[in-house]
């Protein structure tokens, strides 16, 4: 073959394979899962990456909603509210602030359980 020919036929390989793609792209797209997968928290310390999936699917350590959304009731099928609804960056009287009632819940449970990070930067990444 000639070289304009064999440009050609790259060139028409590459628009039919980028057409397949978009149809695929369009016609399957990805669910969203009903529950995080992964939740990134945004701290002045570091950003914490969060397993969510890891902690409360039953193949990992299967814990219970209400262990960290303390005010969800899981029998009215309400999705439960984000830490920073009712937990402000400053304190008041009502909660704590979001950054101590975040090292309450996780590392009291992680004291509780005997395992996980046992220094700030194993959490707060930069």
């Amino acid at each position: 073959m000639k070289a304009k020919t064999e440009q050609t036929l790259a060139f028409c390989l590459g628009i039919v394979c980028f057409i397949v793609g978009v149809v695929c792209y369009a016609a399957f797209p990805v669910n969203t899962p009903e529950e995080p997968v992964r939740i990134m928290f945004k701290s002045a310390a570091g950003n914490v990456f969060f397993d969510h999936k890891g902690h409360a699917s039953d193949d990992g350590y299967g814990i219970d909603c209400n262990d960290c959304h303390h005010a969800f009731d899981a029998e009215e099928n309400e999705q439960p509210t984000s830490c920073g609804d009712c937990h402000e960056p400053d304190s008041s009287e009502e909660s704590p602030k979001i950054s101590d009632a975040f090292h309450m819940q996780c590392v009291g449970c992680h004291e509780d359980e005997g395992m996980g990070p046992t220094e700030c930067a194993e959490c707060h990444v930069r």
